[in-house]
């Protein structure tokens, strides 16, 4: 009997190194995608309010109410996913924080299903910019990291703990300090890490370009014909051009299958006559800089006055600037005259804007067709 025991500690030992190793690959696993999808969130607060904003409106009803406080929620959302990846990284308060995420994952997963199945926003922003991934994907995303979180429920007691519950406790607070520092900054200064397609550096008309043998989008009519009192649809392969006995009703257009999208695209300018002075801005050889305020309704009026100031530094060193805007012509009028302000305003999409630069207002350089420099207006 005595010579029986020896296989059983061998495998009651391998059992405890096979769990220990489990748990150690799950908390990294489970840490390092919450702390990207935390920290890329964080450090684009704005990005993250737009995203919000989006869903709010595609919803609709009582979450219409949530838009005016998308910004604190998103500030929320990046600090909950920083600390909890942090806090598995580390080993902090692991059991209690997988609670918290099985929590999070309960909430999200289901969302992200009918985002999924509904697609009321393109792409669900899980990890900002940095990494953009279909609805479907962040939906078996959060799948796994569900399955994950669960399996490492059952094996937190096998964790050795390396600090006392007090200091677990102050680095879980530093964390969530660390996460929010974060957003206050990217918000005043704009984001320490640029992850958007109008980066420094970047030549915009090349951005714009289709490669020759880019993909395109994939298109699929629909003809709706009415006959004897019944409708009936047709493809344009099977629709009856040639009998007279069919009444054309309507026609619908589908898109099937997205093409190709360059990084940068919509990117266009109007001056006050809607005339398009795009190629003009994009290929002056000299500075061009752009203050962009995509909406005044929101626009910081210390921030035009800063715009201001600089415009009146630069005016006559044969440097160009121009105020970009998507708002309406009486907006652009009623801001100017409230803030004194002599600068000319030209037209932009409010999307591009909001894309260009996260700071209302913003200032980008750009050097033929090249993106220089960009400044939060606080930094100019």
């Amino acid at each position: 009997m005595k010579k029986n025991k020896m296989p059983n500690k061998m495998l009651n030992k391998n059992q405890s190194k096979f769990n220990t190793t489990l748990l150690l690959l799950g908390r990294f696993v489970l840490g390092a995608v919450f702390v990207f999808s935390g920290f890329v969130k964080a450090i684009d607060p704005l990005g993250s309010t737009y995203k919000f904003q989006d869903y709010f409106a595609a919803f609709g009803g009582a979450f219409y109410g949530l838009t005016d406080y998308a910004f604190f929620l998103a500030i929320a959302l990046s600090t909950i996913e920083l600390s909890i990846g942090l806090n598995f990284l580390t080993g902090v308060h692991v059991r209690i924080t997988a609670w918290v995420a099985l929590g999070f994952m309960l909430v999200m997963t289901p969302i992200t299903l009918y985002i999924a199945l509904t697609n009321p926003v393109s792409d669900c922003g899980c990890f900002g910019d940095a990494l953009v991934i279909t609805n479907w994907q962040t939906f078996y995303k959060n799948i796994f990291l569900l399955a994950l979180v669960i399996s490492l429920l059952f094996t937190t007691k096998h964790l050795i703990v390396f600090l006392s519950k007090r200091a677990s406790s102050i680095l879980t607070v530093l964390f969530v300090i660390v996460g929010v520092s974060i957003s206050i900054y990217a918000y005043n200064h704009l984001m320490p890490i640029d992850f958007l397609p109008y980066k420094v550096g970047v030549h915009i008309p090349d951005a714009m370009a289709m490669p020759k043998d880019a993909a395109v989008d994939v298109y699929e009519t629909t003809f709706i014909y009415e006959k004897n009192g019944s409708q009936k649809e047709f493809t344009l392969d099977n629709y009856p051009a040639n009998d007279s006995t069919w009444k054309f009703i309507d026609q619908k257009t589908t898109l099937i299958k997205e093409g190709y999208k360059p990084p940068i695209h919509n990117f266009t300018i109007f001056n006050k006559y809607n005339d398009d002075i795009t190629a003009n801005v994009l290929s002056y050889e000299g500075y061009t800089y752009l203050l962009i305020m995509y909406d005044l309704q929101k626009t910081s009026s210390e921030g035009a006055q800063a715009g201001e100031t600089f415009y009146k530094k630069i005016k006559n060193k044969h440097l160009q600037f121009m105020a970009l805007t998507a708002s309406s012509d009486n907006e652009i009028a009623a801001f100017t005259d409230r803030n004194k302000l002599s600068f000319e305003f030209f037209k932009a999409d409010p999307i591009t804007l909001k894309t260009m630069i996260r700071a209302n207002p913003g200032l980008m350089l750009v050097k033929n067709g090249t993106i220089i420099g960009k400044w939060h207006w606080k930094d100019f």
